[in-house]
């Protein structure tokens, strides 16, 4: 790369629908359907110390993803991974955030009949994105229980991921409005679903607790509760009542950007504490020993 194409990709690279390019000049079309009507599924990636982190593991929810929306793309595996590869081993960042998406694409003029669109695939690749602060990191999140309910999975099915974030964006502003950091949104029955780009778990008594409903099924999340087989502590998947958080002796998020973060306040009040608990402490530190195991990542081929 020339001189200018090197600053371009230090600030990130993007693959537009058969198209590499600087992340800057990226763009979709204003009457892309993904734009339009949401209507685009993607999933996020993350690199460390140059490795992906379950790179098929992603591949596989993206695929079910596009199914679940009825879209089809006409890539393989191996061909999405090529690209996927590609964005990074341009950036050369050794610590990346990744985003892959299948928008349903321009629909013909005249009609809103999706099934004559062509989809289209996007991905861009930008330095490694943290959920928080290295502060809130640190010292833990303070996390609120939203006003706002979750769309529930009658409406949508919330294991499709997906850009419908107006419920979670509005919780936010509440979470603002009370100097806190996030949110987690309830349903009508009582249970809780997620936050703005994470799930949760909850520590009780030495267990751990996650909602089974309403929420998308993180892969950070998945690495959780294989720790916490492997530790042989009790993990749930299950609903989890508004009441377990007032009780819980810790709280943390998991996500794809920036892993597991601490949890220290809800609704204003300190959780056992106030700091991040001696369980979470033990997740956390397992994730990331993860990344370097190869059974759980996979190479970027770098031109150095």
């Amino acid at each position: 790369m020339n001189a200018i194409d090197e600053m371009a990709a230090a600030q990130g690279v993007a693959y537009m629908d058969g198209t590499y390019m600087p992340l800057a000049e990226a763009s979709i079309p204003i009457l892309d359907r993904g734009f339009l009507r949401s209507d685009v599924t993607y999933d996020a990636l993350h690199v460390w110390k140059g490795r992906f982190f379950r790179l098929q593991d992603h591949i596989d929810r993206f695929r079910a993803s596009i199914a679940g929306l009825r879209m089809a793309l006409p890539h393989t595996d191996e061909e999405l991974i090529g690209v996927l590869m590609e964005c990074v081993r341009r950036t050369g960042y050794r610590d990346a955030f990744v985003m892959v998406m299948c928008s349903r694409g321009v629909q013909p003029p005249g009609t809103r009949d999706p099934r004559l669109c062509r989809n289209r695939l996007y991905a861009y690749v930008t330095p490694f994105l943290w959920i928080a602060n290295e502060e809130q990191r640190r010292d833990g999140l303070k996390l609120i229980l939203a006003k706002t309910q979750r769309i529930p999975a009658e409406s949508l099915d919330q294991r499709i991921k997906n850009f419908h974030w107006l419920d979670l964006t509005m919780s936010l502003f509440e979470a603002y409005d009370q100097d806190a950091h996030t949110t987690v949104l309830p349903l009508a029955d009582g249970t809780v679903t997620e936050g703005p780009g994470y799930n949760i778990f909850v520590v009780k008594g030495g267990a751990l607790a996650t909602p089974d409903r309403g929420m998308f099924e993180g892969i950070t999340r998945r690495t959780v509760t294989e720790i916490a087989a492997d530790l042989q502590m009790k993990c749930e998947i299950r609903p989890v009542r508004v009441e377990e958080l007032d009780d819980a002796d810790e709280m943390f998020t998991a996500t794809t950007a920036g892993g597991i973060t601490p949890v220290s306040s809800y609704n204003g009040r300190p959780i056992g504490d106030g700091r991040p608990g001696p369980v979470t402490r033990r997740i956390l530190d397992l994730y990331w020993r993860r990344h370097d195991d190869a059974a759980f990542t996979t190479p970027v081929a770098y031109d150095d």
